[in-house]
């Protein structure tokens, strides 16, 4: 794999799996490219919510907008700039605000099955 490049005009959001919420992802980078890591941008319409318990270790970083993010050991919120870690197996909310938001995230490994 090559060092490549991304931003957000490059995306192609596709409603996140199991959501029938405003809840968009999109993978940059997945287990297709041979990678150990899934790198990609989701967007939150607003007061969105999602609750999940993480298959996955996700960093997120937030670029636009600001996230709650809840588990059993209390809550962050994150705004430009801020990075909110989730390690595998902790149960989430993840809470977006009145603006909604935009970040970019690493997941390790892939969250998304082969082919999907």
């Amino acid at each position: 794999m090559e060092v490549r490049k991304f931003a957000l005009n490059d995306a192609s959001f596709e409603r996140s799996p199991g959501q029938n919420g405003e809840i968009y992802t999109a993978n940059m980078v997945d287990q297709r490219d041979g990678g150990p890591v899934t790198v990609g941008f989701g967007r939150y319409g607003a007061d969105q919510s999602l609750e999940e318990t993480m298959a996955v270790h996700d960093t997120m970083v937030i670029l636009e907008g600001r996230l709650t993010v809840s588990s059993d050991a209390g809550s962050v919120t994150a705004g430009p700039g801020e990075i909110v870690y989730m390690p595998k197996g902790e149960k989430v909310t993840i809470r977006s605000h009145a603006e909604g938001a935009v970040t970019a995230y690493v997941t390790y490994p892939h969250w998304q099955e082969p082919g999907a």
